[in-house]
């Protein structure tokens, strides 16, 4: 194995023993940190630190990312027009803020046999948001729901 002290002197392929020895000697602990390698490479230092500056990094990464919240907005075929306005004026809000969209309309009993219904519903949507959103998602049919994904326009 390829061993590194705690100074980062490369000291080249060293048997395990003799690395393990100089760990011991060193009061540390011998870590490997690139077992895929070839030969692997091990490195001396406090396993304890080094374990608590990974998990400190991964948390920094974490706060760094970007969550995309998606926010739903929910209609039937029978959803009056001006509820429906005041349903997308809020998708509009959402898409400025750079929000997702999710646009769903549940057909309730016998609304199933009139798909086309929900589909003109979806289109006029897609119009009246169209210089702010892309459709992500065709709508399509999730059982009783026809859904609809909108992403803010870049």
């Amino acid at each position: 194995m390829r061993l590194i002290d705690q100074d980062g002197t490369n000291h080249g392929i060293v048997p395990l023993r003799d690395a393990l020895e100089r760990a011991r000697l060193a009061g540390l602990d011998l870590v490997e940190v690139a077992p895929q390698a070839n030969p692997p490479v091990a490195r001396i230092l406090d396993y304890g630190k080094f374990s608590y500056e990974q998990t400190k990094k991964e948390r920094q990464a974490r706060k760094q990312q970007k969550q995309i919240e998606i926010k739903t907005i929910r209609f039937s075929i029978d959803t009056a027009d001006f509820h429906r306005e005041i349903k997308v004026r809020n998708a509009r809000k959402w898409l400025e803020e750079g929000k997702k969209v999710k646009v769903s309309i549940r057909f309730y009993g016998r609304e199933i046999t009139r798909p086309q219904i929900g589909m003109d519903i979806m289109t006029a949507i897609a119009k009246d948001l169209e210089g702010l959103a892309t459709v992500e998602q065709e709508p399509n049919m999730e059982g009783r729901n026809m859904v609809m994904m909108l992403t803010p326009a870049s």
